[in-house]
């Protein structure tokens, strides 16, 4: 889960549904929606206008930890000696 910092969406909570590592954007259920005009084809013969979501800058969300809140990411080393992520605010492991 995260939740949108900056521009249009700013406080908007969503599910990461995709990531595209190489051009750092990333795809939030529910957040900026766009209306794509899709011609009649087999697949859908009535055509019409769909709505889907829009990639949206990595930089532009942040992760919620387990209290609900957002925080930034660190990166410990945990109870078997393997890196684990950690919330800065609250500390707690984030699974």
């Amino acid at each position: 889960m995260v939740v949108v910092i900056a521009g249009d969406h700013k406080g908007q909570k969503g599910r990461v549904i995709a990531v595209d590592r190489d051009k750092d954007r990333v795809t939030v259920e529910g957040v900026n929606m766009i209306s794509r005009h899709r011609k009649p084809s087999a697949q859908n013969p009535q055509g019409g206008i769909e709505k889907r979501e829009a990639a949206l800058a990595i930089s532009n969300v942040m992760l919620i930890d387990n209290s609900g809140d957002a925080t930034r990411v660190g990166r410990t080393r945990g109870e078997n000696g393997k890196l684990v992520r950690v919330s800065k605010k609250s500390g707690e492991v984030i699974k």
